[in-house]
Formats: C-alpha cells, sequence, structure tokens
C-alpha cells in the first residue's frame, strides 16, 4: 500500500509543477464550459424573446388589394414597410426576413366568400427568420378564423358547427422535466470534464515516461508493476474526480443565471443532485483513467498519446447523439451500459425523476466490473517488458 501511494504522491507532485497543465485542466475547462453555455442560452432567449416584443416589419407586396386585412395587422405591432422588386433575391440575399405578397385576385375572391389566398415569401433555411415567419403566419390565421366566425353568425350559422371538435391539452410535464429536457446535454459535459481532466496525467505518467526514457528505471524499483500501475491510475483518476467536481459546482452557479423563468422552466442543481452525480459518476472515472491510460500504454510518443485520447473522447459523445436523435423510453438494461447508465440517470435527476437505489447501484456496479477489467488488461500489458522500451 506505501509504495501505492508514493507512486500516487509522485504522479500527482510532478503534474502539479507543470501549472499551464494544472490551470487548463482544473480552471479552464470546467470554467469554460458553464461560461459559453449560459452566454449561448442567454442571447438566444434574449433575442427570440426581444424580436417577439418589438413590432414586425413586413414587406408587403399588393397592400392595397386588402386593406381590411392590413388594418389587422397593423393592430397586432405589424410595420407595413414598402413593397420590394424582387421579393425572392431579397429574402435569399437576408436583406428581408419575409416578404407578404397579396395577389390582384385577393378582393374578388373575398368578396365572393371564396377563400383568398396571400404568399409568405421566406428561406426556411435561414433559422433568423422563423420565429418572424410563424409570428405573421399566427396573426394571419387568426384573422382569417375570426373572419370565418363573422361569416357564420351573419348567415345565422353557429360558429361552433365548423368546429365539431375541440382538443383539450393536458400537458403532465413539469417546468423541471422541460429545463432537464432543454439542457439534456449536460451529462456528456460532465463525463467530457472528467476525460479532459485525466488526459494530461494518463498521456504523461505512461508514454511520456516512456518517452522521456524515465518509465525503465521506475520498473527496476522491486515493486510489483500491479502497485505502479495502481499509484498512477490513482493520480488520473484523482484529477479526473477533481475536474468532474468542478464541473458540477460550475452548472450549478450557472444554472442559476439562466434565464429558464421566461421559459416556463426550471434547473434544479442543488446538494443532492451533485452528491447523486458523483455517486454515479464515480466507477465511470476509473474506467475513463484506465481506458486513457490503456490507450497510452500503446504509444511511444507523447504526441502519439495524443492523438489516441482524443479519439479516445468521441466514445461518450456517441450514446449522446444517438439519445438525442431517437427517442426512447429509459428501461432498466440501459443502466448497465457503462455512459449510458450515466446518460440516463443524470438525465433523470435533471428531470426531478425518482431514480431508485436500485437503479443507481446497478449502474454503478456494471461500470465499476468494466472497470475492473479494463484495469485487467492495461495491468497485463504493464507486466510486459516491449512498455519500458521507447524505441
Amino acid at each position: 500500500m506505501r509504495s501505492i501511494i508514493t507512486v500516487f504522491l509522485k504522479e500527482v507532485r510532478e503534474n502539479l509543477r507543470d501549472r499551464r497543465t494544472v490551470m487548463n485542466t482544473l480552471l479552464t475547462g470546467p470554467l469554460m464550459a458553464p461560461l459559453i453555455f449560459v452566454l449561448l442560452i442567454n442571447g438566444i432567449v434574449s433575442r427570440e424573446l426581444d424580436k417577439a416584443e418589438k413590432p414586425l416589419p413586413v414587406p408587403v407586396i399588393g397592400a392595397e388589394n386588402a386593406p381590411n386585412l392590413i388594418d389587422a395587422l397593423k393592430q397586432r405591432g405589424v410595420i407595413i414597410k414598402p413593397a420590394i422588386s424582387a421579393p425572392e433575391q431579397a429574402v435569399r440575399e437576408q436583406t428581408a426576413d419575409l416578404v407578404l405578397r397579396i395577389p390582384p385576385s385577393y378582393g374578388e375572391a373575398w368578396n365572393k366568400g371564396e377563400p383568398a389566398q396571400v404568399e409568405l415569401i421566406f428561406d426556411d433555411s435561414q433559422r433568423d427568420a422563423k420565429s418572424s415567419v410563424e409570428r405573421l403566419r399566427s396573426i394571419i390565421d387568426g384573422y382569417a378564423q375570426r373572419t370565418s366566425t363573422l361569416r357564420l353568425v351573419a348567415r345565422g350559422i353557429s360558429p361552433t358547427i365548423a368546429r365539431p371538435l375541440v382538443i383539450a391539452d393536458r400537458d403532465q410535464s413539469t417546468a423541471q422535466a422541460r429545463g432537464g429536457m432543454m439542457f439534456s446535454m449536460l451529462p456528456y459535459f460532465f463525463i467530457l470534464g472528467a476525460f479532459i481532466g485525466g488526459m494530461a496525467l494518463a498521456i504523461d505518467t505512461t508514454a511520456g515516461e516512456r518517452e522521456r526514457q524515465s518509465l525503465e528505471p521506475l520498473f527496476a524499483n522491486p515493486v510489483a508493476r500491479s502497485k505502479i500501475l495502481l499509484g498512477k491510475l490513482g493520480a488520473t483518476a484523482a484529477f479526473a474526480l477533481t475536474t468532474l467536481l468542478l464541473s458540477i459546482i460550475a452548472f450549478s452557479f450557472a444554472g442559476q443565471f439562466m434565464p429558464t423563468e421566461k421559459l416556463g422552466m426550471t434547473l434544479s442543481i442543488g446538494p443532492r443532485f451533485a452528491l447523486l452525480t458523483l455517486l454515479t459518476m464515480l466507477p465511470l472515472v476509473f474506467l475513463i483513467a484506465s481506458l486513457q491510460t490503456l490507450a497510452a500504454a500503446f504509444a511511444k510518443t507523447f504526441r502519439e498519446a495524443q492523438t489516441y485520447l482524443s479519439l479516445l473522447m468521441f466514445v461518450p459523445a456517441v450514446p449522446t447523439m444517438l439519445m438525442s436523435i431517437f427517442p426512447f423510453k429509459v428501461e432498466t438494461w440501459m443502466y448497465a451500459v457503462p455512459l449510458v447508465g450515466q446518460q440516463v440517470t443524470i438525465t433523470r435527476l435533471m428531470r426531478g425523476e425518482a431514480v431508485s437505489a436500485a437503479e443507481i447501484a446497478l449502474c454503478f456496479a456494471s461500470t465499476a466490473i468494466a472497470a475492473v477489467v479494463v484495469y485487467l488488461i492495461t495491468s497485463r500489458i504493464y507486466k510486459g517488458e516491449r512498455l519500458a522500451i521507447s524505441t
């Protein structure tokens, strides 16, 4: 045990001497992601809310063909702009978000009681224009529905005849569940933080020492290589766990600056969430440290190990992307799959759903078993004589 602690303290001390690496690992990584996340969400929400509250400027072609419609649009905050000679080109070049065109046949169809057509010219690939298009479409649809009701009343017909079926929405989602859906990428940031936290140390303690030819003298000591490996893994896991903890704390503070109330959502990342997340992530941290050390053991140089571990960082992105693209129902077997189990557990905790002790235990145990398996494979590599040779 003393040998393991000695190696552990040696690796931690040497890594702390590299202040730039420590700053990037323990501070820049955990702090930058929440900061960017908060700025991005606040920027998007503020822009969309400002656009919804401000008057909507719309160039109209043929405004004289539908004076009543134009008056209704003005009453709803639409600013009627002069007609544009080439509306399609203006929309493509983004000089206008959308253009409303009212054909000359509008008045004749309207007077006959027939459906009158107007054209909305827009570019659906321009995401910035979508809110304006939906807002104008909603105003026109509301005007059409009110006119339809008045026509039926004028003919002595009850407006309810036109609506034989009414849908009453009963949304069962809670504010916290909606918040959990919006911030579903949070588990990925936690997992990625653990990867980044242990990456530098995993490379330096294996490929770095191999390149500096200091690994062979270390193996020459009368200490079992399994103990040396445990000391190195312990140091790598300690930095990964520290980065994870800092990420959780940073996101806890960042959640207070999210505009969730404006969206009818809540984001609750309190002590209970932090403790359960740490418990769920603990075996994954050791699994990540073992995988990183294993990958670095196959590299002969520091740069080669960086390449291997950079590719390894894409692994946690796979379940996140799959769960984001494809709808799924949480099943018990998911907790037994490393990475997937952590993703599901943390997401459910964010949504305010109850996660049973059995599900957390299954997630913990299965990931711990996977970590032990990877450790045994890495230990076997460490026992080989080729690992100490740098050429």
